[in-house]
C-alpha cells in the first residue's frame, strides 16, 4: 500500500471513530419509553379503526377521513418495528424479536425477512456497486444510455410517480412480501419469518373480516394500508434520491460518508415527526441505527454537527421526485429531462449535446 492510500485508510479510520464516539452516549434504549410509544400508537390505531368501521353507517367520506391519521398511526408502527430491527427499541433483544415480529404482521412486512434485507440497505447505502437490495433501484446516466430502448421505458415507468408511490407499495405491502421469490433458499429463518407471517395474517384477517364483514373490512382497511404505504414509500425514497446525495464506487465507497452525505435530514412539522417516528431524522439513523428513534431528536438538538447536513421542508422535498438518475460526471441526481445524448468516441462514452427525447 502507497503512502498515500495508507494516510486515506487512516484519515477514515479516525473519521469513523469520531462519528461513534459522538453519537454513542445516544444509543440507550429504554424499556419504559418503548412501551410507552406501543400504547401511544397501537391503541389509538384501534380506536380509529373501530370509528372507521362505525362510521361506514354515515358516510364513506367521513371513512376515509379517518383513514389518513390512521395510516399515519400505522407508518408509526412500521417505525417501531424498523427500530425492533436495528435492535434498538428495547434494551432486550429477545423483546425487540418478539415485538417486531407482531407488528411486522400488521405492516404486513414478515419481520426476519424485512430485517435482513434493510440490514443489507443499511450496509451498502450508497454504493453502485452493491444496488437492488431494499433499496429504490436506481441506475447511472451512463448504464441507462446503454440500455436498449424498451429497457429505457421499463425504467421509466419503474421511476414514474404513479408506480413508485401508488402501484408499488400494493406490489410491495401486499403482494412481494407474501412470497419474495427473490430470496435465496438458503436463508431459512427468512423464509420461515414468510410463512408464519402469512398464516398470521390470515387468521386475524379473517377474524377482523368475519367481526365486521368482508366488505366492510376491504373498505375501512385496504384505505390505511395504501396511504401508509404509499407515505412509506415516499420518505424512504426522498431521503435518499436528493441531488446532492452520495454514490461511489468501491473501494472509494465509504459507510460513515455515506450516511452524512447520501441520507438527509426531512425537517417536517412536529405532529408528522412523532407520526413517522422521527425518521425524517436519517442521515442520523443511517450514521448509528442502534439509536432508538425516541433519542433521534435529541442527538439532533444537542449535536451541531448533526445539524449541518442537506435539509429540505415538504415543499421542498416535491422536487425530488424528478431525479431519476445518477450523474457520475456531475457528482448528484438528474432527472430524464436533463440527460446529454452521448458520442461514442474510441470506445469511451463521453458528454454531447443536449438530447431532444430521451
Amino acid at each position: 500500500m502507497s503512502t498515500t492510500e495508507t494516510n486515506v485508510v487512516h484519515q477514515d479510520d479516525a473519521e469513523t471513530g469520531a462519528w461513534r464516539r459522538l453519537l454513542a452516549p445516544y444509543r440507550r434504549a429504554s424499556a419504559w419509553r418503548a412501551t410507552g410509544q406501543l400504547l401511544n400508537t397501537a391503541l389509538p390505531f384501534a380506536l380509529l379503526w373501530f370509528l372507521m368501521v362505525r362510521s361506514l353507517s354515515y358516510s364513506y367520506w367521513l371513512t376515509l377521513l379517518l383513514a389518513i391519521p390512521a395510516a399515519g398511526l400505522l407508518t408509526r408502527l412500521f417505525v417501531l418495528q424498523h427500530d425492533c430491527g436495528h435492535g434498538a427499541f428495547f434494551p432486550s433483544r429477545r423483546a425487540n424479536n418478539v415485538v417486531g415480529a407482531v407488528l411486522g404482521t400488521v405492516t404486513l412486512m414478515p419481520y426476519a425477512y424485512w430485517r435482513r434485507t434493510h440490514s443489507m440497505h443499511h450496509a451498502d447505502s450508497g454504493n453502485l456497486d452493491h444496488r437492488g437490495v431494499g433499496d429504490v433501484f436506481t441506475l447511472t446516466v451512463r448504464e441507462y444510455l446503454a440500455l436498449p430502448v424498451w429497457r429505457r421505458m421499463l425504467y421509466r415507468l419503474y421511476r414514474s410517480p404513479l408506480v413508485l408511490f401508488g402501484l408499488g407499495p400494493i406490489y410491495q405491502f401486499v403482494l412481494k412480501h407474501r412470497l419474495p421469490l427473490d430470496t435465496p433458499r438458503s436463508w431459512k429463518r427468512e423464509w420461515a419469518s414468510v410463512w408464519w407471517s402469512n398464516l398470521a395474517i390470515t387468521a386475524y384477517v379473517t377474524v377482523l373480516a368475519v367481526a365486521v364483514g368482508w366488505k366492510a373490512f376491504l373498505l375501512v382497511h385496504g384505505p390505511i394500508v395504501l396511504l401508509a404505504g404509499s407515505a412509506g414509500v415516499w420518505l424512504f425514497y426522498v431521503q435518499h434520491q436528493f441531488e446532492e446525495t452520495y454514490w461511489e464506487h468501491d473501494p472509494e465507497w465509504k459507510f460513515f460518508r455515506a450516511g452524512a452525505h447520501g441520507s438527509s435530514f426531512y425537517d417536517l412539522p412536529r405532529v408528522i415527526h412523532w407520526l413517522t417516528g422521527n425518521i425524517g431524522y436519517h442521515h442520523i439513523h443511517h450514521l448509528a441505527s442502534q439509536i432508538p428513534n425516541y433519542r433521534l431528536r435529541e442527538c439532533f438538538r444537542d449535536t451541531p454537527s448533526m445539524q449541518r447536513v442537506t435539509r429540505f421542508t415538504f415543499l421542498q422535498s416535491l422536487r425530488c421526485a424528478r431525479l431519476k438518475l445518477w450523474d457520475e460526471e456531475r457528482q448528484g441526481m438528474v432527472g430524464f429531462r436533463e440527460l446529454r445524448a452521448p458520442q461514442l468516441e474510441g470506445g469511451v462514452l463521453t458528454p454531447g449535446r443536449r438530447a431532444a427525447t430521451l
